[in-house]
């Protein structure tokens, strides 16, 4: 197999498993009130899995759209970051530019990354590939999603809305491999237990995102 075809398989190898996640955000995103047109949107134009978990995930415990979007910009920012390290291996200009901002994601990152030993045509090949089949199959299936829930009728007599912790679990689980990655999700985790009874609906949760951000900053 030439290197262009391993550099293609590899990056399909995370994009369809990624990507058909999106099932999950489009329940998850109907079970929160969402309309299905409000939740493909999110997709399409936020379009990174955890900060859209996590902005769902604030609506559905009642917080205010400002905690929603404040947990979904701290998620963001190490997409941000992403960019500044894989600009110089995309070297992308004008409105191409702007599309490669858009599928800067973990996934694209990661595959792109993973092929440093084969140059950085290979490195490139490998971003575009899987941002651009996951942008594709995330919004598909986010689709899908959030019709199916629709047709179910209310989420809550299906159990929907336990859709988005548990989504939000099975997105972040298997990275926590790292006894560092551990540490700071049980931190997360038990200061919002501890602010939940305290402070409004929706800002336990960005506060957990605010110890997972600065865990990322330390590494």
């Amino acid at each position: 197999m030439d290197g262009s075809r391993t550099v293609v398989r590899d990056a399909l190898a995370v994009a369809v498993p990624v990507g058909l996640y999106g099932v999950a955000f489009g329940a998850a995103g109907v079970a929160a009130g969402f309309s299905v047109l409000q939740t493909c949107l999110l997709s399409l134009v936020a379009f990174t899995g955890a900060s859209q978990f996590a902005a769902v995930g604030v609506v559905a415990a009642g917080g205010p759209v400002a905690s929603a979007v404040g947990a979904a910009t701290l998620l963001g920012v190490r997409n941000a970051l992403y960019g500044i390290a894989l600009s110089p291996v995309v070297e992308a200009r004008g409105w191409r530019r702007l599309l490669a901002a858009q599928v800067t994601i973990d996934e694209s990152t990661g595959v792109a990354l993973g092929q440093q030993g084969r140059g950085r045509t290979a490195m490139r090949r490998a971003f575009w590939w899987t941002g651009g089949a996951v942008y594709v199959l995330w919004n598909v299936f986010t689709l899908a999603g959030a019709t199916g829930a629709r047709a179910l009728g209310d989420p809550t007599a299906w159990g929907l809305d336990a859709a988005v912790p548990a989504a939000f679990l099975a997105l972040v689980w298997p990275r926590l491999g790292a006894a560092r990655s551990r540490a700071a999700a049980a931190l997360a985790a038990l200061l919002t237990l501890g602010l939940t009874p305290l402070l409004p609906a929706g800002l336990p949760i960005v506060a957990a995102v605010l110890v997972a951000v600065g865990a990322g900053w330390r590494e």
